[in-house]
């Protein structure tokens, strides 16, 4: 469920036409709603109410400081995995005490502002890094709370450039390791490491593969405590999957899947952390766009839209389709064609979609994106010395631009011509 939805024929973010935004900002631009970001926070807070657990939002999935805040307002926690991510869930209001900081390669600098910050904790993926985080905790006089990525070689049947929990991939630390990093870190001054954590992929559309994951933390939790370790707190990461189009994949609801948390860990008397993104934020958002060109070609039909990959760059990387629809709503005696549906950049591989079917567009008609408010502004780009598209926020009647779009100016102010160039040298 969203609220991009036809009324009177326009479609809409919550109350608002998308043709509204697209005349006052141009296009293309993203557009989310707090109404559905609210309404899928929920669907978490509620699955898992009664237990001790907190749900911190994935910031990687999109964050828009905006974004952020309204779940923040909510209650939700987050969850980082850089520096940069810490300063914005902090601007947008996240309590530290509610941010863990993952990710597989944290550096110096970052460690130490996630200490002075004083987040929940730190989830280390490396033996380095457990040294790392010693030294840098000792060095500000404080004792880091931290917890261990396992690595429990899980194949989460996802795509393979977003699975993480399977051996080989880089993440977390062999789960058949983990007593013996337990033991290393016990004989640290400045480590508290009292948590196991787990995080096998994205865009997960079965349970299974979480419940295999589960059974091995609770192994895990269980020898480490007859061993005299703490165990206090149990991560179980994100990944949980959206639809993205008609006729896909269909992802388990919240509340399925707080059944399976619940069934292998609720009875530890561990804290809980359950780190959705894609799964709040994904059908939040849309791209909006505006068609250049119908170009009839020797095989094909080719819509040429002005957003491309480098505002959503998943088709390209993933072969992810998303559903894609007109602003306005088609018409009952429409004419429907298979058309590809291809943006501006000097790829091959800028392609939203193939053979799709849509009813005839011409030159000036919208089109949207569907599921675009996760992996979708994060990822974008300057390729093609194409400028980033704005960021809007709707909630009922009202929008507003929460990200202006960054010119090609705004990224050469920062570009200088060294001076043997300036001088004709």
């Amino acid at each position: 469920m969203d609220h991009f939805q036809y009324h009177g024929g326009r479609l809409r973010a919550e109350d608002v036409p998308l043709e509204d935004i697209a005349s006052e900002v141009g296009t293309p631009f993203y557009c989310y709603s707090t109404a559905t970001l609210e309404r899928h926070y929920r669907a978490f807070a509620d699955a898992f109410a009664g237990m001790d657990a907190m749900i911190c939002y994935a910031v990687k999935a999109n964050s828009n400081i905006a974004v952020i805040g309204a779940l923040a307002g909510l209650g939700a926690g987050a969850d980082v995995v850089s520096g940069g991510e810490l300063k914005r869930a902090l601007a947008a209001g996240v309590p530290p005490e509610k941010i863990v900081f993952s990710g597989v390669g944290k550096s110096e600098d970052e460690i130490a502002a996630a200490l002075k910050a004083g987040v929940a904790r730190i989830n280390i993926e490396s033996d380095p890094e457990l040294d790392c985080l010693n030294r840098v905790a000792a060095s500000l006089g404080v004792t880091a709370s931290a917890g261990i990525r396992v690595n429990p070689d899980v194949d989460a049947n996802t795509h393979e450039k977003i699975s993480t929990g399977k051996r080989g991939n880089k993440f977390g630390i062999e789960w058949t390791r983990t007593h013996e990093v337990f033991i290393r870190a016990s004989a640290m001054d400045a480590v508290s490491l009292t948590g196991v954590a787990v995080h096998i992929g994205s865009q997960i559309t079965d349970l299974k593969p979480f419940e295999e994951a589960f059974v091995r933390v609770r192994g895990l939790a269980a020898i480490l405590r007859a061993d005299g370790h703490l165990i206090d707190s149990l991560d179980v990461g994100g990944g949980l999957g959206v639809s993205y189009e008609d006729g896909g994949d269909v992802a388990p609801s919240p509340a399925d899947y707080a059944k399976t948390v619940k069934s292998a860990l609720g009875d530890l008397g561990c804290k809980l952390i359950i780190e959705p993104g894609r799964a709040i934020a994904g059908n939040a958002g849309v791209l909006v766009m505006r068609v250049i060109y119908v170009k009839e070609g020797a095989s094909r039909t080719f819509v040429i839209v002005d957003a491309a990959m480098n505002d959503l760059l998943r088709p390209a990387l993933y072969g992810a389709r998303h559903a894609i629809v007109p602003a306005r709503e088609a018409s009952s005696g429409a004419n429907w064609r298979e058309v590809d549906v291809v943006g501006p950049v000097c790829e091959t591989g800028d392609v939203f979609a193939k053979q799709m079917l849509l009813p005839e567009v011409k030159t000036g008609d919208l089109l949207a994106i569907r599921t675009a408010g996760a992996y979708a502004a994060v990822m974008g780009s300057f390729y093609n010395s194409r400028p980033l598209a704005p960021e809007t926020l709707v909630k009922g009647d009202a929008f507003q631009v929460v990200r202006e779009r960054i010119s090609v100016d705004d990224l050469m102010a920062r570009e200088t011509m060294p001076p043997w160039l300036e001088s004709g040298g």
